[in-house]
């Protein structure tokens, strides 16, 4: 699944050709295309989706809404390790679980 989610400007990168920022999304940070939301300071929330801000949020509705995310999964389904959402979904141990006893996958 592909979410728009809101997430804070820690940083603007305004040398940038198109225009990024790094975006907090409650503990992970992610590059973003700014170009959609240029005047952005950072300390603001906008919504990102597949990369691209699309508009800006205010804390308290972004807050919420990440809050909401975390307790239905959805940031671990959006953010997490893509190898231990597969072997969770198939049944298996996570990766570093694996990779703990001695099996790597790679």
């Amino acid at each position: 699944m592909c979410l728009a989610v809101p997430g804070k400007v820690v940083a603007i990168d305004d040398s940038a050709d198109p225009l990024t920022g790094l975006i907090d999304f409650g503990g992970v940070q992610k590059r973003a295309c700014l170009e959609y939301v240029s005047d952005v300071r950072v300390g603001e929330y906008v919504i990102v989706h597949v990369g691209f801000a699309l508009q800006r949020l205010d804390e308290e509705s972004a807050l919420a809404s990440l809050k909401l995310f975390e307790e239905l999964g959805l940031l671990e389904e959006e953010f997490g390790d893509a190898w231990d959402q597969a072997a969770k979904e198939a049944g298996g141990a996570p990766v570093a679980e694996r990779q703990d006893s001695g099996s790597e996958a790679r």
